[in-house]
């Protein structure tokens, strides 16, 4: 779907227009009422619609109205709009017209906008909701199809709106990249077809470099290597650099590849569970969506990335539940559940991270536990930091980006948890506070460097959603946070 922005609004299929709560009408509603002979109001008194966040009333354009129908919108209190207001309220709108038949549509927001960024937030909903996955459709029936072909933004100040708009478009780019490649099956997306399709960031400027299990090998990258010893597919670990800001130090994103996760030997029960393992790569997924959003926009921050890709299969060949393994940074691990294998990806990851790219902090994402799932459900993401600043800082990106994070508790009480007897450490705490636990096994891979840890296992993908802008399944999560956070701290 085309998505543009103008500073006056073209004849379409659709017009769709704010109004506000308690009834009142925007500028454009006003406009439109006013040739209708108010007909809007009267449909408005007529309904149940008082203007709310997420209220719409469709109807047949009235007399006075160039248009086949209009749609009206709630925004909500008018002093209490927002960017992320108007991103929800054009998701809703796009959501609504997609398979309605209308192949264009405006949406009026002149006389409203407070600031370049409404336009192009409301630019970004819309491409959210636009969002479909239907590759794999061969039988899908014509009214089930997309029909809007156009979306068009009428801002008040078309030029900055439009300049603005094409920062965040690019966002709407990584965001559609990480749910391809979470929406996947994995007899597709294997370790090999994800470096690849990681290496087509090249075309954005990314410098990729992949790292196959000889080269791994030859840094003792055993803890990752271990997780992919029962798989036909050979594991990878995709290395990604977007060089914009100069000569400062980068930051560096890490994410858990886990292509399909059968549990290993230690099988995933009940079967429903692993029927959604396809989706176990959602943070290497949400690393380079980032970096793809990042690049595109030419953010003046150096940014890297590094994903750990593997499959953890059963076989005669696959790790046991016992086995003892020496991780990149000499550290020996215990295996004492093949099903908790992200971590072990991730610790050679992090290892790499740490000592080759000499990063000034480290954020890494994973559908890491179904702990931090039954935690917070499927609302926030939980965020574990060993750097009180850093924390805060996530935070803030989570709240402006509507991705949202909770903090949770280290300590050295959970650390005990994952001390081995015969090893170093194991890779299991026990059944209490399993988050916790995982996230202590990854801080003794990061050394002092500011880390911070993201388990996206609530959010990376979903069943069911009230958000428009999110679909069925892969949400996309941590494009978003990622490119919020760059851009409040690392851009020069």
């Amino acid at each position: 779907m085309e998505i543009r922005i103008s500073g006056a609004p073209s004849k379409a299929d659709a017009v769709v227009v704010p109004i506000f709560e308690n009834r009142k009408l925007s500028p454009a509603a006003k406009q439109l009422d006013e040739a209708a002979d108010g007909a809007l109001v009267r449909a408005l008194e007529g309904s149940r619609v008082t203007g709310k966040p997420g209220q719409t009333l469709e109807m047949i354009a009235p007399n006075g109205i160039d248009a086949g129908r209009v749609l009206l919108v709630g925004l909500g209190e008018k002093k209490e709009l927002d960017a992320l207001g108007l991103e929800r309220a054009a998701a809703g709108a796009v959501g609504k017209l997609l398979t309605s038949g209308a192949v264009s549509a405006v949406l009026r927001l002149d006389g409203i906008n407070r600031a370049d960024e409404d336009a192009a937030r409301a630019g970004l909903g819309a491409a959210l909701a636009a969002y479909r996955f239907d590759g794999y459709r061969t039988t899908l029936p014509d009214d089930k199809r997309p029909s809007l072909k156009s979306f068009e933004i009428v801002a008040d100040d078309a030029d900055a709106a439009a300049k603005a708009w094409a920062a965040w478009s690019e966002v709407a780019a990584g965001v559609a990249l990480a749910r391809d490649l979470v929406s996947e099956p994995a007899n597709v997306l294997h370790p090999e077809e994800f470096a690849r399709r990681a290496k087509s960031l090249e075309a954005v400027g990314v410098e990729v470099e992949i790292l196959g299990e000889k080269e791994m090998a030859k840094l003792n990258m055993n803890a990752l290597l271990g997780v992919g010893l029962g798989s036909a597919r050979e594991s990878q670990l995709a290395v990604m650099k977007w060089n914009g800001g100069g000569d400062s130090e980068p930051v560096c994103l890490v994410g858990k590849g886990v292509c399909f996760d059968s549990g290993g030997l230690n099988v995933k029960t009940p079967y429903e569970f692993m029927m959604e393992m396809k989706g176990d790569m959602g943070g290497a997924a949400a690393v380079t969506g980032a970096l793809r959003a990042i690049a595109g926009r030419k953010a003046k921050a150096n940014v890297y990335g590094v994903i750990g890709l593997v499959e953890n299969m059963p076989d005669a060949k696959a790790q046991r539940p016992g086995d003892i393994v020496t991780s990149a940074s000499g550290q020996t691990i215990e295996i004492l559940n093949t099903d908790a294998e992200g971590r072990l990806v991730l610790a050679d990851a992090l290892w790499y991270a740490r000592t080759k790219l000499k990063p000034r902090l480290m954020i890494d994402l994973a559908t890491l536990t179904g702990a931090m799932v039954i935690s917070l459900a499927n609302e926030y993401a939980g965020l574990f930091s060993n750097d009180d600043a850093l924390a805060k800082q996530l935070l803030s990106a989570g709240d402006a980006a509507d991705e949202k994070v909770w903090r949770m508790p280290l300590g050295k009480a959970y650390d005990k948890m994952i001390d081995s007897p015969i090893a170093d450490m194991k890779n299991v705490g026990g059944k209490g506070g399993g988050s916790i636990t995982a996230a202590q096994f990854l801080k003794r891979f990061v050394d002092k460097t500011p880390w911070a840890h993201l388990d996206i296992a609530p959010t990376a993908w979903k069943n069911k959603s009230e958000d428009p802008r999110e679909p069925t399944w892969a949400t996309g999560w941590g494009v978003r946070i990622l490119d919020r956070f760059v851009r409040d701290n690392a851009e020069s």
